[in-house]
């Protein structure tokens, strides 16, 4: 499935001169969101040591991308900018090449995630503040926090609902 979201259906939105779309994912492009997904992580969790990145980066080909509904943006020549997985009503993965940050793909997603596909909640690890300020910034609050990730290892995870108004 397709979306094309186009800038006007959003209150101040981030400003692209031709409509984002935003499409599924196919296994074959799993190789190429490993290499987002690692250049986002090295770009902004300083926090994890390199012997963690080798760790996680079989999990996220191997198991995690399976695991969740996967939609990414691509440039103008097909190359991938930044994808999101979806599961239930949580958000479980939002990366974006360093690249492409800054550029509203990330709030698009978001807006994305909370309108089209019923997001209400996301965890973030406490270590990446950049992160944790842009969730705010979309309309999450922290509701509690665990002081280990998913898989035991020692990074404080962030649980954030959406705010109801």
């Amino acid at each position: 499935m397709v979306f094309v979201l186009k800038t006007t259906h959003f209150m101040n939105p981030p400003l692209f001169s031709t409509p984002i779309v935003i499409e599924g994912v196919s296994p074959n492009e799993y190789p190429e969101i490993v290499e987002v997904w690692e250049a986002s992580v090295r770009a902004t969790h300083h926090f994890l040591p390199e012997a963690d990145i080798l760790y996680f980066k079989p999990l996220i080909l191997n198991e995690y991308l399976e695991a969740v509904y996967l939609t990414c943006v691509k440039d103008a020549s097909g190359q991938i900018l930044g994808f999101m997985g979806v599961h239930e009503d949580s958000l479980e993965m939002l990366f974006l090449h360093p690249d492409a940050r800054g550029k509203g793909i990330g709030k698009l997603f978001i807006l994305h995630a909370i309108n089209e596909l019923k997001v209400q909640k996301v965890d973030v690890n406490e270590q990446n503040p950049q992160a944790v300020g842009f969730y705010e910034r979309m309309g999450f609050e922290i509701v509690s926090r665990s002081e280990l990730d998913g898989l035991g290892k020692p990074y404080p995870i962030l649980h954030m609902r959406l705010a109801t108004t």
